[in-house]
């Protein structure tokens, strides 16, 4: 309604009418000048308690910790099948709320995760869900049964019921996310691309559930991005406040980062403060317990050549190269796996590369990116069990999560330069548990250049990554089950710091 005394503004309060205002003179149309903005004039005051506040207070109140939804618990509540080193990890990842288990293949991250899962359950009466990639979901329900943790596979929200619940990473849209009190992520390097669209949907969807933990095998060597990513899910640190208090750019290369040379041993702490990453118990100064792996004898295989050039290709170059010598690199894979009576995996990378390896490998299946999720499951369990002599697939689609241990020969008819996918395919069936040397043959056409090489060099990365990473991570897991904190970079200035002199400071 209208105001009472100058009937032209609805929402006019009568004590301060715009009548009254203007000596009850109707307001006139605004004219020309009345249309050009005018200086605002902002007097600016400092109470007294502020300007008694010295600098380093200031500093100190900006420290916000970032706050942890942990719990302790104790040794005796978890399972009994738990090592030492396993069952001090699963109380430090809980004591921290979120965390993140970067434990070698044949570690033990799925019983793991699995206690994990079950003690937030159990302190919350609120279910928990375990994401993992496409058969392995019903693998880590199996194991938790063997070790008398109850755990079901879910296919949507209707499916969910009060305790552990498991499904795939392409089904998450069917599930209402709050409900849970915990989220595991199973193979948890599908954070890797920092742009990507499952990276996103995780982060956003899992940023108010109290407990979270990431497992995987181990994060690619100098992807710093990765790092960040898993920061950022655990809520511990975004990716942007990680490349800007540790990173600078490397010269003119802004998508690449490197460590700021006396940032690294922070760097490495911070890391510790949420992360624990290990390759076998005795980094961490615990007993062995068996953990040995057998020998891994890489084999490499140039079918056109008696060595890899050494010039520089391009991508399109060297995907020329692997087209046009497909039908070799195939054969000689067939013939690998045609003479043997073992069980043989074949890595490859195109289409027509599996195509060709299904034709000339007998008694093989293939699985594709396109084929139904239910024969791609049957088809990789029953490639567990032994029933299938030859798989052929690519490592994108079965090389993470799987426990291939039965199986001691692999073929790469081809490799790309993707460390992580190399790493984890070969982790496939070299782990612990594998009591038979394991074979590794990389079928290569001399054109593709030192391709071998390029991984050994990223190898060497990773090794010294997870050194760094041991020795700082065993006195935070074995002493240390404070809560997950933010740490920030000392500032210590050496320069005076003076303030402009303006007018409207100097009236105040």
């Amino acid at each position: 309604m209208d105001c009472e005394l100058c009937q032209h503004n609805e929402y006019c309060i009568p004590d301060d009418c715009e009548m009254i205002r203007n000596e009850k003179r109707p307001p006139s149309a605004p004219t020309e000048n009345d249309r050009e903005p005018k200086n605002i004039h902002l007097n600016y005051s400092i109470s007294p308690e502020a300007s008694q506040l010295d600098y380093d207070q200031f500093i100190t109140q900006k420290e916000q910790p970032n706050e942890s939804s942990g719990f302790e618990v104790d040794a005796a509540d978890l399972p009994g099948a738990l090592f030492d080193f396993q069952c001090d990890i699963v109380r430090w990842s809980l004591a921290k709320g979120r965390a993140a288990i970067f434990a070698d293949c044949g570690l033990g991250k799925t019983l793991m995760q699995l206690a994990w899962a079950d003690q937030v359950y159990r302190r919350t009466d609120k279910p928990v869900l375990i994401l993992a990639p496409l058969a392995v979901a019903a693998q880590t329900a199996a194991e938790g049964k063997r070790f008398g943790i109850d755990a079901v596979v879910v296919e949507r929200q209707k499916d969910v019921v009060d305790g552990i619940n498991i499904t795939n990473y392409d089904k998450l849209d069917r599930f209402d996310t709050s409900v849970f009190s915990g989220v595991v992520l199973d193979e948890s390097s599908i954070l890797k691309s920092f742009t990507g669209k499952v990276r996103t949907m995780l982060i956003n969807a899992f940023s108010r559930t109290p407990y979270r933990l990431a497992c995987t095998a181990t994060p690619a060597p100098n992807d710093y991005m990765e790092l960040g990513n898993h920061s950022e899910f655990l809520g511990v640190m975004s990716r942007t406040e990680m490349l800007s208090m540790f990173f600078v750019h490397d010269g003119g290369d802004t998508a690449k980062w490197r460590l700021k040379g006396h940032a690294e041993m922070a760097f490495w702490r911070w890391m510790a403060s949420w992360s624990v990453v290990l390759d076998n118990p005795t980094s961490l100064g615990y007993a062995d317990n068996g953990y040995e792996l057998p020998p891994l004898r890489v084999h490499e295989i140039i079918v056109d050549g008696d060595a890899p050039t050494t010039e520089k290709l391009t991508l399109t170059q060297r995907r020329n190269a692997r087209k046009e010598s497909l039908d070799a690199r195939c054969q000689a894979a067939a013939d690998l796996v045609n003479t043997s009576r073992e069980q043989w995996l074949v890595w490859c990378d195109l289409n027509a590369e599996s195509e060709k390896l299904h034709e000339l490998c007998e008694m093989s299946r293939q699985v594709r990116g396109s084929d139904k999720a239910s024969y791609k499951a049957s088809t990789m369990l029953g490639f567990s069990v032994g029933v299938l002599k030859c798989l052929v697939t690519k490592p994108k689609i079965a090389g993470f999560g799987m426990n291939w241990q039965n199986c001691r020969n692999m073929i790469f008819v081809g490799l790309s330069d993707s460390y992580e996918q190399y790493y984890q395919a070969v982790r496939r069936c070299w782990r612990f548990g594998q009591t038979q040397p394991v074979d590794v043959y990389i079928i290569i056409s001399a054109r593709e250049g030192a391709v071998k090489e390029n991984i050994e060099r990223k190898e060497a990365d990773a090794i010294n990554m997870r050194r760094k990473m041991a020795e700082l991570t065993r006195e935070s897991v074995r002493e240390n089950l404070t809560r997950t904190t933010r740490i920030m970079a000392e500032y210590k200035p050496t320069t005076p710091m003076r303030l402009p002199k303006w007018a409207e400071m100097e009236s105040a």
